[in-house]
């Protein structure tokens, strides 16, 4: 497999070469004066359209288009964005002020406007991974106020609120058919101006931006899905930042031209509990006994991970010490040639490679295994409505909300919105409820743990790595954002 990898980047690279030219026309001209056009290479097509409810949201936040009332601070507390501050009025109540701000449309971000943006949020389906297990009203309250009600008590809404899937739009992006439409209904730096299906999108500078005006004119992206042509576009100064370099091809890059980034991402093999072969724990159990982690870490990861310890890996700093033995497991039984499809996504270059060597573990083991490789937007519907026996996914566990509890709802519950596995589990929904329900810092990460222990010993999920994931930037890129987050990419200062 590595040795096609120099090969495939040599046969792409004329295409890339006109993929990533100058953004040319009035664009390159407008930009002139004032700096150039940042270009850069995602991983990951839009597979719902750019609507901000999905995976694609994270998208809009990497470059700067979309905003919600809150951020994550750096060390991952609930900061001000839309919302300059708020306060608790009761349980289950919290006001919110606005600061003065307007839409890429022009319109004002008003108390109404917020409201309905947040009312169609909630409407959505399937429901945004942030508000998984969640119901809550919004209205609008003065000149400047949005009062927000939940169905029961939610010490960390403020937190919620910084998901990227709870983005605030104007009234113009909400269709009546629920579609929704981030072209220039935005608030964020970076204003979207075209989207070119799943190939490429154009971003100009928003000047009214409330944050101060960006430095770089504008943005020109590629959306590559595959990892060895995201690294020859960057080497070949085709663009200027390019996501999720593969660890085979870090090497290749100038060091100064890469950038490992600890994140809070954890790679997991996810299995299918609601029906054919995974619905026995005991088949499960044998799964997971089958898998070797370290050979991953040091073998596919070549070093840029660390082997799975749980849901949460060592970038979230205070699980390691909280974290306890998997309650229930059942004992494993003997596969005897059983079949199962085996599938995962190659937008994450590690992942197919990865995947071959589950593959290989778990046909050791007595398994027969399918392996099914698409790009993540072909992929992510069948693997939703629980098509494949087993699943490797890479999740940051923290990017919906910031809150460690979220992931574990959204994932991990009957109601949970992103739950792969299929997982429906009485023990663990309490878990994951008692969680939720804890207002304590320290007292919510003891209650996460033990909702982490509940899930691992159901062996619907085996965590196989904790990523480090790398980043090619390019010599005269200033100002990239890099978090363990993986929400932004591209700001204000971020220019070439």
């Amino acid at each position: 497999m590595r040795r096609l990898r120099p090969l495939l980047a040599l046969l792409l690279a004329p295409a890339l070469v006109g993929c990533f030219a100058s953004g040319g026309g009035s664009d390159a001209a407008s930009g002139a004066e004032d700096g150039s056009r940042l270009r850069v290479a995602l991983a990951f097509p839009p597979a719902e359209n750019l609507s901000p409810y999905g995976a694609d949201s994270t998208t809009l936040t990497r470059l700067g288009v979309i905003e919600g009332l809150t951020t994550l601070d750096a060390n991952g507390a609930a900061a001000p964005a839309l919302a300059a501050s708020w306060r608790r009025e009761n349980d289950r109540t919290w006001l919110f002020t606005l600061r003065e701000a307007t839409f890429q449309d022009g319109s004002a971000v008003t108390p109404a406007a917020v409201a309905n943006a947040l009312t169609h949020a909630t409407k959505a389906k399937p429901a945004p991974a942030a508000l998984s297990g969640v119901t809550l009203t919004a209205k609008a309250e003065g000149a400047t106020g949005v009062r927000i009600t939940t169905g029961r008590s939610d010490p960390v809404l403020p937190l919620r609120l910084s998901s990227p899937a709870l983005a605030v739009l104007s009234a113009k992006a909400y269709g009546s058919n629920g579609k929704v439409d981030p072209v220039g209904t935005a608030t964020g730096p970076f204003e979207l101006t075209k989207v070119m299906g799943a190939t490429a999108a154009t971003l100009d500078r928003y000047d009214d931006y409330w944050g101060g005006r960006a430095q770089a004119p504008g943005i020109d992206v590629k959306f590559v899905a595959d990892g060895t042509a995201r690294a020859n576009a960057l080497r070949t100064d085709q663009v200027d930042l390019a996501e999720a370099i593969p660890v085979a091809q870090a090497a290749t890059l100038d060091k100064a031209g890469r950038e490992a980034t600890a994140t809070t991402r954890t790679t997991s093999l996810l299995l299918n509990t609601e029906k054919s072969v995974f619905k026995d724990a005991a088949l499960r159990a044998a799964a997971r006994q089958a898998v070797d982690t370290s050979a991953l870490a040091k073998g596919v990861y070549e070093g840029y991970a660390d082997a799975g310890a749980g849901i949460y890996g060592p970038a979230v700093t205070w699980a390691a010490g909280k974290r306890t033995e998997p309650v229930g497991r059942a004992k494993a039984a003997e596969p005897d040639g059983t079949r199962i499809t085996l599938a995962t996504y190659d937008n994450r270059p590690e992942l197919p490679e990865a995947a071959q060597v589950l593959k290989q573990q778990l046909e050791k083991a007595g398994f027969d295994v399918a392996l099914e490789v698409r790009e993540y937007s072909r992929l992510e519907s069948d693997a939703l409505d629980g098509r494949f026996d087993a699943f490797v996914l890479a999740r940051n566990t923290l990017v919906d909300t910031g809150d460690p509890v979220s992931v574990l709802a959204s994932d991990y519950t009957c109601d949970g919105g992103y739950n792969i596995a299929q997982l429906c589990d009485k023990d663990v929904d309490r878990a994951v409820a008692r969680a939720e329900d804890t207002a304590d810092t320290a007292e919510r990460q003891d209650a996460a743990m033990a909702a982490e222990a509940r899930i691992l010993g159901t062996d619907a999920v085996v965590p196989l790595v904790h990523q480090r994931i790398i980043t090619g930037v390019g010599t005269t890129v200033r100002g990239a954002l890099l978090d363990p987050y993986e929400r932004t990419l591209v700001g204000t200062g971020t220019r070439r």
